[in-house]
């Protein structure tokens, strides 16, 4: 079972970075970021941290693995964030809060539609966190 996740997070990042035209040369590095992001959310979801909690840990190594891929290929950081949050992404979720929406179902949906907000929350913040954090050293190596 680990084995279908680890490949479908790496095609799902991978096939989004050709949505994005990324260079043909990076896929497999932007894949490799998605699929970690997700080996990571996995990994601590499995062991009862709450989603919205594992979720964040998730963007925020992806948003470390993608800053330290965009120095060492000197291309933005975006070509990697991007492709490597797909994973995370609540679209599932959302889907089902609006298909309950659609069955009158409203507090099932509400309770779905605020899980996928969270979990889009945190992954800004995950990624935010580790560009401050990134910031922070940057500040302290240069002083």
């Amino acid at each position: 079972m680990i084995i279908q996740h680890i490949l479908t997070s790496f095609i799902a990042s991978a096939a989004f970075g050709i949505i994005f035209n990324i260079p043909k040369k990076l896929l497999i590095n932007s894949g490799f970021v998605g699929m970690v992001g997700w080996m990571i959310y996995f990994l601590f979801a499995e062991h009862q941290l709450n989603g919205v909690a594992a979720t964040f840990i998730a963007a925020f190594f992806v948003a470390m693995i993608s800053t330290i891929f965009a120095r060492i290929y000197k291309t933005p950081v975006t070509i990697f964030s991007v492709s490597g949050i797909i994973p995370l992404v609540p679209g599932g979720l959302a889907f089902e809060a609006m298909r309950h929406v659609v069955f009158n179902d409203y507090n099932t949906a509400i309770s779905l539609a605020a899980k996928a907000f969270m979990i889009s929350g945190v992954i800004a913040m995950g990624l935010i966190f580790s560009e401050v954090i990134n910031q922070l050293v940057k500040r302290k190596w240069k002083s």
